[in-house]
């Protein structure tokens, strides 16, 4: 067992937020009181995750408190979760370079130092093909029972934790056995998308292409559409200015920035992302956890 602490001092984050603001399905938090506090905002409970970035299969456990990151894992955690959480980036300069009005205001003032996360790709892709049409919980309840069913146990705390599975492991399920675990007409898109990714078409193949050009290349995997693949891109590839245009995010133009609304997916990004900036996704998050949790 490893251990550790990273210390926080003059680099505004906040674990809770970054973990429970609707970016990524691939951690769960100890207590199963994942998005059911009042603000989302500085707690200190625990968070777990998987990881392979070590090369094997490893579980990481997390919790901020006292301006530090503690940590336990069966591997050295301290560079995965500064990977993971994004540590390394600038939000003072990431907020000096968007555009500003009340609305965004309200918003990073209200969540500072929330953190885009930076998942797994292969895990971002299949977490987000389940998510459509679903409520958060049950998307949580659909990685971990795929996790259970296929992925690698690991001995961790007297526990047994299961790594998230690979895609030659997702590839190998039957359609009725992702059928059972609840993923409904999903289980072809998954189960297909696996087998394409252990075939070698992998979503990292589109790091450094042009962002729209990134976007149409994710939306070949199946069951992949302009919003998973923009989510997908923000929250594991590293394009900052994607922008998911989502329910919120959508109710969010018409409500206030309705000059952005052009009719059609590829044009209301283009203008969205122009209105937000060079780091949009970062904006776009700060507004949708701002207006979710205020309702």
């Amino acid at each position: 067992m490893h251990s550790g602490r990273i210390d926080l001092s003059g680099n505004p984050f906040d674990l809770q937020s970054t973990i429970e603001s609707g970016q990524s399905y691939l951690w769960w938090r100890e207590d199963g009181e994942d998005y059911e506090s009042d603000r989302l905002h500085g707690g200190d409970a625990w968070y777990r995750t998987t990881t392979r970035a070590t090369g094997t299969p490893a579980v990481i456990r997390v919790r901020q408190r006292d301006g530090e990151l503690e940590w336990e894992a069966t591997v050295d955690a301290d560079p995965v979760l500064r990977s993971r959480v994004r540590l390394d980036d600038d939000l003072a300069e990431i907020r000096a370079e968007t555009a500003t009005d009340d609305l965004i205001d309200e918003a990073y003032d209200a969540y500072w130092g929330m953190r885009l996360v930076r998942d797994p790709p292969f895990g971002a892709l299949i977490s987000f093909i389940c998510s459509a049409q679903m409520r958060v919980s049950r998307i949580h309840g659909m990685q971990q029972s795929l996790r259970e069913a296929f992925g690698t146990p690991v001995s961790f705390r007297g526990e047994t934790e299961y790594a998230y599975p690979t895609p030659e492991q997702l590839a190998g399920a039957t359609e009725a056995q992702l059928r059972d675990l609840s993923l409904g007409y999903r289980a072809p898109y998954v189960k297909r998308t696996a087998e394409m990714v252990a075939d070698g078409t992998t979503p990292e193949t589109v790091r450094g292409k042009p962002y729209e050009q990134a976007r149409a290349e994710l939306t070949e995997f199946v069951g992949v559409g302009d919003k998973v693949a923009d989510c997908v891109l923000l929250f594991s590839l590293d394009y900052l200015e994607a922008v998911p245009l989502d329910t919120w995010i959508k109710r969010t133009i018409a409500e206030h920035y309705p000059d952005c609304e052009r009719g059609n997916y590829a044009d209301t990004s283009r203008a969205i992302r122009k209105r937000l900036g060079p780091y949009a996704g970062y904006t776009q998050t700060y507004l949708f956890h701002y207006l979710r949790t205020a309702e």
